[in-house]
Protein backbone atom coordinates (compact mmCIF):
# COMPACT_ATOMS: atom_id res chain seq x y z
CA UNK A 1 0.00 0.00 0.00
CA UNK A 2 1.16 3.40 -1.10
CA UNK A 3 1.19 5.63 1.78
CA UNK A 4 0.51 9.94 0.39
CA UNK A 5 3.68 11.54 2.43
CA UNK A 6 1.69 14.43 3.21
CA UNK A 7 0.85 14.85 6.91
CA UNK A 8 -2.18 15.79 6.59
CA UNK A 9 -4.90 12.98 6.92
CA UNK A 10 -5.35 10.87 3.84
CA UNK A 11 -8.36 8.46 3.08
CA UNK A 12 -7.72 4.34 2.58
CA UNK A 13 -10.80 2.35 1.31
CA UNK A 14 -11.74 -1.02 2.39
CA UNK A 15 -14.50 -3.64 1.20
CA UNK A 16 -16.87 -4.92 3.77
CA UNK A 17 -17.84 -8.68 3.63
CA UNK A 18 -20.92 -7.61 1.29
CA UNK A 19 -19.22 -6.36 -0.98
CA UNK A 20 -19.63 -2.58 -0.69
CA UNK A 21 -16.27 -0.27 -0.11
CA UNK A 22 -16.35 1.73 3.02
CA UNK A 23 -13.75 4.37 3.61
CA UNK A 24 -12.31 4.94 6.53
CA UNK A 25 -10.10 7.91 7.13
CA UNK A 26 -7.23 7.51 9.36
CA UNK A 27 -3.90 9.92 9.86
CA UNK A 28 -0.82 9.20 8.02
CA UNK A 29 0.52 8.22 11.47
CA UNK A 30 -1.92 5.34 11.70
CA UNK A 31 -1.46 4.59 7.88
CA UNK A 32 2.02 4.02 8.13
CA UNK A 33 1.98 2.30 11.70
CA UNK A 34 -1.14 -0.11 10.40
CA UNK A 35 1.34 -1.05 7.66
CA UNK A 36 4.23 -1.49 9.76
CA UNK A 37 2.33 -3.24 12.40
CA UNK A 38 1.28 -5.72 9.48
CA UNK A 39 5.16 -6.23 8.40
CA UNK A 40 6.02 -7.35 11.81
CA UNK A 41 2.38 -9.59 11.80
CA UNK A 42 2.68 -11.35 8.44
CA UNK A 43 6.75 -11.65 9.04
CA UNK A 44 8.25 -9.39 5.99
CA UNK A 45 9.98 -7.97 9.31
CA UNK A 46 11.82 -10.92 10.62
CA UNK A 47 11.74 -11.43 14.87
CA UNK A 48 15.24 -10.18 15.83
CA UNK A 49 15.62 -8.06 12.80
CA UNK A 50 17.27 -4.22 12.60
CA UNK A 51 14.21 -2.08 11.05
CA UNK A 52 16.48 -0.13 8.42
CA UNK A 53 14.89 3.07 7.65
CA UNK A 54 15.26 3.56 4.31
CA UNK A 55 14.31 0.93 2.87
CA UNK A 56 10.90 0.31 5.15
CA UNK A 57 10.29 4.36 4.24
CA UNK A 58 11.10 3.90 0.53
CA UNK A 59 8.76 0.84 0.40
CA UNK A 60 5.88 2.47 1.77
CA UNK A 61 6.91 5.64 0.40
CA UNK A 62 6.92 8.19 3.42
CA UNK A 63 10.09 10.23 5.19
CA UNK A 64 11.35 9.00 8.13
CA UNK A 65 9.60 11.25 10.35
CA UNK A 66 6.30 9.69 10.62
CA UNK A 67 7.96 6.18 10.54
CA UNK A 68 10.50 6.81 12.98
CA UNK A 69 6.97 7.89 14.79
CA UNK A 70 5.27 4.78 14.15
CA UNK A 71 8.42 3.05 15.50
CA UNK A 72 8.28 4.65 18.62
CA UNK A 73 4.42 3.21 19.13
CA UNK A 74 5.60 -0.24 18.38
CA UNK A 75 7.98 0.02 20.77
CA UNK A 76 5.48 1.14 23.69
CA UNK A 77 3.85 -2.14 22.39
CA UNK A 78 6.23 -3.91 23.08
CA UNK A 79 6.39 -5.46 19.07
CA UNK A 80 9.75 -3.46 18.71
CA UNK A 81 13.08 -2.82 20.88
CA UNK A 82 15.05 0.20 20.10
CA UNK A 83 18.63 -0.46 21.21
CA UNK A 84 21.20 2.06 21.42
CA UNK A 85 24.37 1.60 18.77
CA UNK A 86 21.97 -0.59 16.75
CA UNK A 87 18.55 1.03 16.53
CA UNK A 88 15.12 -0.15 16.15
CA UNK A 89 14.57 -4.22 16.02
CA UNK A 90 11.96 -6.65 15.77
CA UNK A 91 11.63 -8.13 19.01
CA UNK A 92 11.88 -12.21 19.50
CA UNK A 93 9.97 -13.87 21.90
CA UNK A 94 10.78 -16.89 23.41
CA UNK A 95 8.26 -20.08 24.52
CA UNK A 96 8.74 -18.78 28.01
CA UNK A 97 7.79 -15.25 27.25
CA UNK A 98 4.73 -16.22 25.28
CA UNK A 99 3.83 -18.79 28.40
CA UNK A 100 3.59 -16.13 30.95
CA UNK A 101 1.81 -13.51 28.23
CA UNK A 102 -0.52 -15.72 27.83
CA UNK A 103 -1.00 -16.76 31.69
CA UNK A 104 -2.20 -12.85 32.00
CA UNK A 105 -4.17 -12.90 29.17
CA UNK A 106 -6.15 -15.67 30.63
CA UNK A 107 -7.14 -14.54 33.81
CA UNK A 108 -7.68 -11.30 32.32
CA UNK A 109 -10.18 -12.59 29.80
CA UNK A 110 -11.54 -14.90 31.95
CA UNK A 111 -12.66 -11.85 34.59
CA UNK A 112 -13.60 -9.68 31.24
CA UNK A 113 -15.76 -12.94 29.99
CA UNK A 114 -17.99 -13.01 33.66
CA UNK A 115 -18.39 -9.38 33.79
CA UNK A 116 -19.04 -8.47 29.98
CA UNK A 117 -21.95 -11.45 30.37
CA UNK A 118 -23.32 -9.30 33.59
CA UNK A 119 -22.61 -5.72 32.07
CA UNK A 120 -22.72 -5.49 28.17
CA UNK A 121 -25.65 -3.82 26.41
CA UNK A 122 -27.57 -5.88 24.07
CA UNK A 123 -26.09 -3.16 21.24
CA UNK A 124 -22.49 -4.29 22.52
CA UNK A 125 -23.44 -8.10 21.98
CA UNK A 126 -24.81 -7.75 18.68
CA UNK A 127 -21.64 -5.92 17.43
CA UNK A 128 -19.77 -8.77 18.57
CA UNK A 129 -21.82 -11.37 16.90
CA UNK A 130 -21.09 -8.94 13.60
CA UNK A 131 -17.40 -8.93 13.79
CA UNK A 132 -17.67 -12.82 14.44
CA UNK A 133 -19.85 -13.35 11.10
CA UNK A 134 -17.04 -11.01 9.31
CA UNK A 135 -14.47 -13.11 10.56
CA UNK A 136 -16.40 -16.50 9.60
CA UNK A 137 -16.59 -14.72 5.86
CA UNK A 138 -12.81 -14.11 5.99
CA UNK A 139 -12.00 -17.93 7.13
CA UNK A 140 -14.03 -19.15 4.45
CA UNK A 141 -12.41 -17.08 2.01
CA UNK A 142 -9.17 -17.98 3.44
CA UNK A 143 -8.01 -14.35 3.40
CA UNK A 144 -5.39 -14.92 7.19
CA UNK A 145 -4.76 -11.57 8.10
CA UNK A 146 -8.42 -10.23 7.76
CA UNK A 147 -9.22 -13.21 9.79
CA UNK A 148 -6.27 -12.88 12.45
CA UNK A 149 -7.59 -8.80 12.64
CA UNK A 150 -10.94 -9.33 13.09
CA UNK A 151 -10.26 -12.48 15.40
CA UNK A 152 -8.64 -10.43 18.01
CA UNK A 153 -11.16 -7.74 17.22
CA UNK A 154 -12.89 -10.32 18.99
CA UNK A 155 -11.48 -10.59 22.11
CA UNK A 156 -10.67 -6.59 22.74
CA UNK A 157 -14.53 -6.17 22.03
CA UNK A 158 -14.82 -8.87 24.63
CA UNK A 159 -12.93 -7.28 27.14
CA UNK A 160 -14.25 -3.84 26.52
CA UNK A 161 -17.90 -4.74 27.39
CA UNK A 162 -16.94 -5.65 30.88
CA UNK A 163 -17.24 -1.88 31.07
CA UNK A 164 -13.59 -2.37 33.09
CA UNK A 165 -11.22 0.56 31.59
CA UNK A 166 -8.10 -0.98 34.04
CA UNK A 167 -9.03 -4.19 32.44
CA UNK A 168 -9.40 -3.31 29.08
CA UNK A 169 -5.91 -1.23 28.91
CA UNK A 170 -3.74 -4.02 30.34
CA UNK A 171 -5.33 -6.40 27.86
CA UNK A 172 -4.39 -4.22 24.88
CA UNK A 173 -0.94 -3.93 25.74
CA UNK A 174 -0.17 -7.72 26.21
CA UNK A 175 -1.89 -8.27 23.37
CA UNK A 176 -0.51 -6.15 21.13
CA UNK A 177 2.81 -7.96 22.28
CA UNK A 178 2.64 -11.01 20.48
CA UNK A 179 0.27 -10.64 17.60
CA UNK A 180 2.96 -11.92 15.49
CA UNK A 181 3.27 -14.90 17.10
CA UNK A 182 -0.48 -15.66 17.38
CA UNK A 183 -1.15 -14.77 13.60
CA UNK A 184 1.81 -17.87 13.18
CA UNK A 185 -0.29 -20.23 15.97
CA UNK A 186 -2.75 -20.60 13.35
CA UNK A 187 -0.66 -21.50 9.84
CA UNK A 188 -1.90 -25.06 9.55
CA UNK A 189 -5.86 -25.68 8.41
CA UNK A 190 -6.47 -28.16 12.07
CA UNK A 191 -4.92 -25.39 14.19
CA UNK A 192 -6.88 -22.87 11.97
CA UNK A 193 -9.96 -24.99 12.36
CA UNK A 194 -9.93 -25.64 15.97
CA UNK A 195 -9.56 -21.96 16.70
CA UNK A 196 -12.79 -21.00 14.46
CA UNK A 197 -14.69 -24.12 16.45
CA UNK A 198 -13.38 -22.51 20.06
CA UNK A 199 -15.03 -19.05 18.64
CA UNK A 200 -17.88 -20.35 17.64
CA UNK A 201 -18.40 -21.88 21.30
CA UNK A 202 -17.35 -18.25 22.52
CA UNK A 203 -20.33 -16.62 20.60
CA UNK A 204 -22.73 -18.87 21.83
CA UNK A 205 -21.99 -18.55 25.37
CA UNK A 206 -21.59 -14.55 24.84
CA UNK A 207 -25.31 -14.35 23.41
CA UNK A 208 -26.91 -16.71 26.03
CA UNK A 209 -24.81 -14.87 28.90
CA UNK A 210 -23.25 -17.59 30.08
CA UNK A 211 -20.23 -16.11 31.79
CA UNK A 212 -19.30 -18.95 33.59
CA UNK A 213 -19.33 -20.92 29.93
CA UNK A 214 -17.53 -18.14 28.14
CA UNK A 215 -14.63 -18.09 30.56
CA UNK A 216 -14.46 -21.85 30.11
CA UNK A 217 -14.16 -21.45 26.43
CA UNK A 218 -11.49 -18.69 26.62
CA UNK A 219 -9.34 -20.30 29.01
CA UNK A 220 -9.40 -23.39 26.90
CA UNK A 221 -8.80 -21.31 23.57
CA UNK A 222 -5.81 -19.39 25.07
CA UNK A 223 -4.17 -22.34 27.03
CA UNK A 224 -4.22 -24.13 23.30
CA UNK A 225 -2.61 -21.23 21.51
CA UNK A 226 0.50 -22.26 23.83
CA UNK A 227 0.83 -25.39 22.05
CA UNK A 228 -0.32 -23.94 18.42
CA UNK A 229 2.38 -21.38 18.84
CA UNK A 230 5.14 -23.66 20.29
CA UNK A 231 6.48 -25.37 17.10
CA UNK A 232 5.94 -21.90 15.26
CA UNK A 233 8.76 -20.77 17.99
Amino acid sequence: MAVDRAESAIVLSGSTMAGVTRITRVTLHEAVLNQLRDMIIEGQLAPGSRINEGQVGASLGVSRTPLREAIKTLASEGLIEIIPAKGALVRRFDENDIREILEVLKALEQTAARLACKRASDAEIDAIRRLHDEMMARYAARDRLSYFKLNQSIHTAIVRASNNSVLAQTHDMLQARIKRIRFIGNETPDRWAAAVGEHEEMIVALATRDGEGLAEVLGRHLDKTVDRVRDAL
